[in-house]
């Protein structure tokens, strides 16, 4: 089982000169994406108990997605408006006193999965993104899989050191991580190869770096290895990593892969499968409008 813990909100996304709700979130992306490609998955959040909170449980429900884990009250549902300029994705986020941002630590679920998954804008605020951060530390004493996409916002961060200091804290926890060459950016400050090299120095055993149309590459102790973008019309790129974090976790979960031990162990195989099934997968979900990740008859050969 793959836990994905972070953020569900609703996207308003433009259309003919108005706004329409659909699902979303970062790390609920990914835990649709996984369901989606088959594998065993559930979800924490903090759910709302309104009809936006109704359309989250139904989305996950549909994709086969366990959300007992979930945390529902009577708060308000995280929005997010987003602009498209050229496919190209910027978002504004509503998200005082809602009942995602709220969750506590005292809200955590016991750890039971093999892989846990974190990442997002829920990594930000107070107190959700230091429940997130106790999860990650609790997941990585049980021996879970431990896998972080930061998602960088920059414009949802109002402190800017506590956030540098907390990813700091959770990417050292990580077995896995992914960031796009813009997280990198914002992170590294101008040594993006020392930084990643300092992540694989760490502890992490997989290091993963998308580049939008440029492909994405893998980083580890042995290996270094470079897939290219599938070539395709895009449509937006909503929801684009997030699909390719489910490809990599579920090439690396149908391999029996999924744990410390496997992980520090990887061949140059077992990488490029996860990279290739990401990026097919993110492929079809940046061919069509909003985060729509594909099914696993969808990549069928």
């Amino acid at each position: 089982m793959i836990l994905c813990c972070g953020e569900a909100l609703i996207d308003m996304l433009p259309v003919a000169g108005a706004f329409a709700p659909h699902t979303g979130g970062a790390v609920f992306n990914t835990a649709i994406a996984l369901g989606r490609l088959g594998a065993p998955t559930s979800f924490f959040s903090g759910l709302s108990a309104d009809f936006f909170g109704d359309m989250l449980r139904a989305s996950l429900a549909d994709a086969g997605v366990d959300s007992a884990p979930c945390v529902t009250a009577a708060r308000p549902c995280t929005l997010a408006f987003v602009r498209l300029v050229e496919g190209q994705a910027s978002y504004a986020f509503y998200d005082e006193n809602t009942a995602g941002r709220l969750l506590t630590e005292a809200d955590l679920p016991p750890v039971t999965a093999s892989a846990c998954f974190f990442g997002g804008i829920s990594l930000v605020a107070e107190p959700c993104g230091g429940a997130y951060e106790a999860m990650m530390a609790r997941a990585r004493a049980a021996g879970s899989v431990t896998m972080i996409d930061p998602n960088i916002r920059p414009g949802f961060i109002q402190d800017e050191p506590a956030y540098r200091a907390r990813l700091g804290r959770m990417l050292g926890m990580a077995d896995i991580v992914k960031l796009s060459v813009e997280d990198l950016g914002w992170l590294a400050r101008g040594d993006g190869e020392g930084f990643l090299q300092g992540l694989i120095d760490g502890g992490a055993a997989l290091v993963l770096v998308t580049d939008g149309g440029r492909g994405a590459r893998a980083v580890s102790a042995r290996h270094r290895l470079v897939e290219p973008a599938r070539r395709v019309t895009v449509v937006d790129t909503v929801g684009a990593g997030d699909t390719f974090n489910a490809g990599v976790l579920a090439s690396l979960s149908r391999a029996g892969l999924l744990s410390r031990a496997c992980l520090a162990e990887l061949d140059d195989s077992a990488i490029r499968g996860a990279l290739r099934l990401g990026s097919a997968a993110a492929a079809i979900t940046v061919s069509r409008a909003g985060a729509n990740p594909p099914w696993a008859r969808e990549l069928q050969p």
